[in-house]
């Protein structure tokens, strides 16, 4: 069916709503070879771009940001901005028809470089081609492609050997390139997250990362251009500098023109096309021009207050963008068509009515006797019976989409088909359900598309963005740093300060240098790594031990014997909770689903775990007592309210009770919101209630009127009597005093309990307490937040007054952190001088509680734009306004903290910034270095929660189970206290069940007389040898090492002998484990074995073997049994090791 009308550019097409516009724009670009659609801002192209594939999946669309910078910034555009748009522009070049290209205002009115300069910047490679690999690396650099020891990101190359990896913009995933000599042999795409290959390509094309090429041309036009606009006495500056020794300068992209003799339009690159053109785009085009003027003048005037910071020279704003001229003169009449929603004015060029409107809103259409859902079905009937309107129910995810059809559904409307794109839908006339992410409905010449917006009110969520696991980058960059403290099962507490190759009977071998009081040092075989944990706790607290001292025997029994207390309390609130009973809660059918339907977001997977754990505890008839733990804004939230409303359906009342009033609020406001129009009534008790307010309340509750209240520690007074209290929610426990921790206890007897918490808790603790405590973890982020921009840059004045105010601006508030407060008055001082404008208040842990209380609670408010504060912000803290982070310093926090900071923003629809300020002429230490590149790096969302829980601090751990508890993490680090505790829990529990608990409190130790290393040829970077050593310690099984192995050759190429002697090794060591075997030695002429504490599972299996073996085999008086055999030769030697030890697991079993 088609919906454009013929038409003669230019022309003005109205009433084109939301949606309708892209279905137009779909049909324009079936007409026309090459279109060019310019949208007013970014939001808008991502959303048509996203629409389009549903009207066209097939057809080849070109996107074409703008930077995500500032004007004048001092930082480059996000390497994946600046590859969309070096993507589209070669594409271009190279004369790709037909072609829909997306852009923005912004991005249009920028000038680019000139079509010669991109046109000699591709290369082609396929297989069998000879590559000259000098001019193949010059190639990269120049282009702005990044040399890792990974790949993971667009831009990004690494090389090992003949392998080399390489992501180029313009592809989903990276390519493994095979050299033999100058030959490529092959081409092979990898997983960026595995790094394992997992197919072939035939050929590829690179595309340059970045709008300038440093080759000696681009260098000397710039020196040139930058001696004769700002003066040959800033020849010393540092963007001259890196640019004339030919390195990347961060942010010197805004000085492109100097770069070239000069630059172009868009529209050279895009001649002959139809330009379809955004409603108030002119409007949109002079707010940018008007910004980039500000900017451009602030820099002026910021260069004379600012005298100590690196210089910042700005060109003139026309030369790098069109500034001068409207929207009508910059892109050719005949060419243009506009779409508006509204009426066209009177206008000299044709005007052609599109005759659409946005949908009618359902829950304005039904009559007071019916509810929304059987006036859907009652308009789409009647649309059916009269024939000549078409009907598609869309929903923005397929989790909405299928929550929809499940709820109309039950209402009678059976009849919906399934359909994946627009031309399928339009195959029959029957009404149909797809995913089409789209906020309001519209409605065209017989058509009518019903979003969830139009018939809910609201939406239930945003489109499913792919969300890339950080879990294994995480493991990487995660490892062991050179001075970090570890933790020796056997030895105590270690400083770890590198990876050394040792001769080992005179063969090469990895070993972790670990140093102890005195100086003393251990070296640990790189397989035995499992052997050491991570101090993890807060590290100024850690005091070396005394390497062969006693002092940490002492205190690792000490804490062993306490926790074994631990445990048995554990174990007993386990099960003193089966015997109580509770009553069953189930959901109220319909209802639930009309409830659930009202939750704005789609829900993630960890999320919709944690709903079906909380219901199933509800409806066991035993009390529940569940943990929920996630960061905030993940989502615990609505677990609660679902566990609510399924209480107060079934005629319970709830508790929802949080340690400050603050929290109160913000609880109040969003149940509130979310029960409205349920019959549900929520009330709130905390200081802001008025005495007499608080007393009807409190009669209210008394009486069964309330059903949800929610309070602070005030509802735990005993004024306050439930009429039939059913469930309570305990929000942020450990943060109650040890009174009110008590009174709590009493209350939990016979009520359900579900307590959340935002502490990190790692999935060790986790497993050690499963079965005593039942935990749901949420560590995946809602699925529409947008990842947060992150920029790490020498503090500049300008950024900070520009990133307060753009947040300002939008209606937001900003985090200004500061590692230390004795930096607090230094930077509030700044921000009178640079930012006058705003009102900002100081907050930071020397406050007192209430002092500290009234100034979050009137940030909250909106009272203040900008809250300078310490660390304390870190977590528990939920500001949805608040969506800018400046940090002082940023060099002095640790990855997690970074983590934990960043992730207080971006949680609401609006993209967040995050600053990572150091001093300006600062040299960084290369950790802290390497920190800020990984956070900077890793904008993915989720891995806060993983990194906070690999480095979190001893606050978490100590409040699971007791504050009591912190000081034995203190004493032994974070890891061995959890694996003690687990230790502890199963060897009690075998105890009750009268077996005797195994301990796995020990590692083989192995020696073979081979080299048994990950050589540094073969993986240069430490960091990730360690990382791969530490992998390697946990695989156990034939088939797991083998997997390793291949993933192994995959990424860096065939495995040296070493390597391979490594994972027999492995092998070697997990077949030891499981005969119990504790020691093998072998040497040229035989073997010895130790068994773990002299026990074998089977003494007469084993001494029946010795006497069949004739003489080869022996125990010695010291229980060490002792093969003879000749082994000169290193794979013999493996090969016999492995059949004895795999004899003596055989017999281990059988008995």
């Amino acid at each position: 069916m088609t919906f454009l009308p013929p038409l003669t550019p230019p022309v003005l097409i109205t009433h084109v709503p939301d949606g309708y516009d892209t279905l137009l724009l779909n049909q324009l670009s079936q007409k026309e070879e090459k279109v060019v659609y310019i949208a007013r801002d970014e939001e808008r192209a991502l959303r048509l771009k996203e629409q389009f594939a549903f009207f066209e999946p097939s057809h080849p669309i070109l996107f074409f940001p703008g930077w995500d910078c500032l004007p004048y910034d001092r930082v480059s555009p996000h390497p994946d901005i600046l590859a969309q748009r070096l993507n589209a522009l070669t594409s271009l070049v190279s004369s790709p028809i037909p072609y829909l290209l997306i852009t923005t205002i912004q991005a249009f009115l920028q000038k680019i470089p000139p079509r010669e300069a991109l046109q000699g910047r591709l290369w082609r490679l396929k297989g069998g081609q000879q590559v000259d690999h000098g001019m193949f690396l010059d190639f990269l650099s120049k282009n702005g492609y990044v040399r890792r020891e990974s790949v993971r990101e667009w831009g990004e190359f690494a090389i090992r050997g003949g392998l080399l990896d390489l992501f180029p913009p313009g592809y989903a995933l990276p390519f493994r390139l095979d050299f033999f000599g100058s030959t490529l042999e092959s081409l092979r795409i990898f997983d960026p997250l595995s790094q394992v290959s997992t197919g072939k390509a035939d050929h590829l094309i690179l595309k340059p990362m970045g709008e300038i090429s440093l080759n000696p041309e681009t260098i000397e036009h710039f020196r040139k251009g930058y001696r004769e606009s700002f003066g040959t006495a800033n020849s010393m500056d540092p963007l001259y500098l890196a640019v004339s020794e030919g390195r990347p300068y961060a942010g010197y992209e805004h000085w492109l023109p100097l770069f070239y003799d000069s630059l172009e339009s868009l529209t050279a690159y895009t001649s002959g096309a139809i330009y379809c053109l955004d409603d108030q785009l002119e409007e949109a085009r002079i707010a940018h021009i008007n910004q980039i003027q500000d900017h451009y003048q602030t820099r002026l005037e910021f260069a004379s207050l600012e005298k100590q910071g690196v210089p910042y020279h700005p060109l003139p704003p026309e030369r790098l963008y069109m500034m001068n001229d409207p929207v009508d003169q910059l892109i050719p009449s005949a060419r243009r068509v506009v779409f508006t929603p509204f009426s066209g004015p009177d206008s000299e060029v044709s005007i052609i009515d599109g005759e659409g409107k946005i949908a009618p809103s359902f829950t304005g259409l039904r009559t007071s006797q019916e509810n929304v859902f059987e006036t859907v079905k009652n308009t789409i009937a009647s649309a059916q019976k009269e024939g000549n309107t078409r009907i598609l129910v869309v929903g923005a995810t397929h989790g909405s989409a299928e929550r929809l059809a499940h709820i109309l559904g039950e209402h009678g409307l059976n009849s919906l088909r399934r359909v994946q794109s627009f031309s399928e839908f339009f195959k029959e006339t029957s009404p149909a359900l797809a995913v089409f992410d789209i906020s309001r409905g519209f409605q065209a010449p017989g058509l009518w598309v019903i979003t969830e917006e139009d018939i809910l009110g609201e939406r239930i969520g945003r489109p499913l963005k792919s969300k890339k696991r950080s879990d294994l980058f995480i493991q990487e960059v995660s490892s062991l740093q050179l001075g970090d403290f570890v933790v020796h099962g056997e030895h105590g507490i270690g400083r770890y300060e590198g990876l050394e190759t040792l001769d080992v009977g005179r063969f090469p071998h990895d070993c972790l240098k670990i140093v102890y009081e005195g100086g003393d040092k251990l070296f640990v075989p790189v397989e035995n790594i499992e052997i050491l944990s991570r101090y993890g706790a807060a590290e100024t607290q850690a005091s070396l031990d005394k390497l062969g001292g006693v002092a940490w025997q002492a205190r690792k029994a000490r804490i062993k014997k306490r926790l074994k207390d631990v445990a048995d309390y554990l174990l007993k609130i386990a099960a003193a909770r089966k015997l109580h009973h509770a009553d069953t809660l189930h959901k109220p059918e319909g209802t639930y689903e009309e409830f659930t339907a009202r939750f704005p977001y789609p829900e993630t997977d960890d999320q919709l775990d944690a709903i079906e754990d909380v219901l199933d505890d509800l409806s066991a008839g035993k009390p529940m007592d569940r943990l929920i733990c996630g960061d905030v804004g993940f989502g615990k939230t609505e677990v609660a309210m679902r566990a609510a409303f399924v209480a107060a359906s079934s005629g319970k009342q709830v508790a929802l009770i949080v340690p400050t009033t603050l929290l109160a609020r913000q609880h109040y406001q969003s149940f509130t919101a979310r029960f409205k129009d349920t019959g549900i009534k929520v009330a709130q008790l905390s200081r802001l209630v008025k005495p007499r307010e608080a007393l009807q309340i409190k009669e209210q509750v008394q009486k069964g009127d309330v059903h949800i209240l929610i309070g602070t520690h005030a509802l735990l007074a005993k004024s306050v009597a439930f009429q039939d209290l059913g469930l309570l929610i305990v929000d942020e426990e450990q943060h109650f005093g040890v009174g009110q921790k008590e009174r709590l206890k009493n209350i939990k007897s016979d009520v359900h309990v579900l307590t959340l918490t935002a502490t990190p808790i790692p999935r060790t603790l986790q497993m050690a307490l499963s079965g005593v405590r039942e935990m749901s973890l949420i560590t995946t982020p809602p699925l529409d937040r947008m990842a947060v921009r992150t920029f790490v840059l020498p503090f500049d004045a300008m950024v900070m007054r520009e990133a307060i105010l753009r947040e300002q601006f939008r209606g937001g508030q900003t985090f200004y952190v500061c590692p230390r407060i004795a930096d607090l008055d230094k930077v509030a001082e700044r921000l009178r001088r640079f930012v006058p404008e705003v009102k900002f208040v100081i907050a930071h842990g020397q406050m007192s509680p209430t002092a500290l209380e009234n100034v979050m609670s009137d940030f909250y408010d909106g009272n203040f734009d900008v809250l300078l504060s310490t660390n304390i912000i870190e977590s528990g803290i939920d500001i949805p306004r608040a969506n800018t982070l400046l940090i002082h310093r940023s060099d002095l926090l640790g990855l997690a903290q970074l983590y934990q900071l960043r992730g207080r923003i971006g949680r609401a629809k609006v993209r967040g910034y995050a600053y990572l300020t150091y001093p300006a002429g600062h040299v960084l230490t290369p950790e802290a270095q390497k920190r800020l590149e990984v956070i900077s790096s890793l904008d993915t969302l989720g891995a806060g929660f993983t990194l906070a829980s690999h480095d979190m601090d001893i606050r978490g751990t100590g409040n699971l189970v007791g504050e009591e508890q912190s000081g034995h993490i203190r004493e032994v680090g974070i890891e061995l206290y959890q694996h003690m505790l687990e230790e502890a829990i199963a060897a009690l529990k075998a105890e009750r069940r009268g077996e005797v608990h195994v301990s796995s409190d020990w590692t083989p130790q192995i020696s073979v007389g081979l080299s048994v290393l990950i050589p540094e040829n073969y993986v240069a970077d430490l960091g990730l040898r360690l990382s791969l050593y530490k992998r390697l310690s946990t695989l156990s099984t034939r088939e797991e090492i083998n997997s390793f192995a291949i993933e192994l050759v995959d990424r860096f190429g065939i495995l040296p002998p070493e390597v391979h002697n490594l994972l027999e090794v492995i092998y070697l060591k997990s077949l030891s484990r499981q005969a119990n075997v504790d020691k093998v030695e072998v040497g040229p002429k035989g073997v010895l074995i130790g068994f773990h504490n002299n026990i074998f599972n089977n003494p007469k299996l084993l001494i029946d073997h010795i006497s069949q073996q004739k003489g080869t085999a022996k125990i010695r008086p010291d229980q060490k049994l002792v093969y003879i055999r000749n082994l000169e030769s290193p794979i013999t030697r493996l090969q016999v090791i492995g059949k004895i030890l795999q004899d003596l697991v055989r017999m281990a079993e059988v008995g």
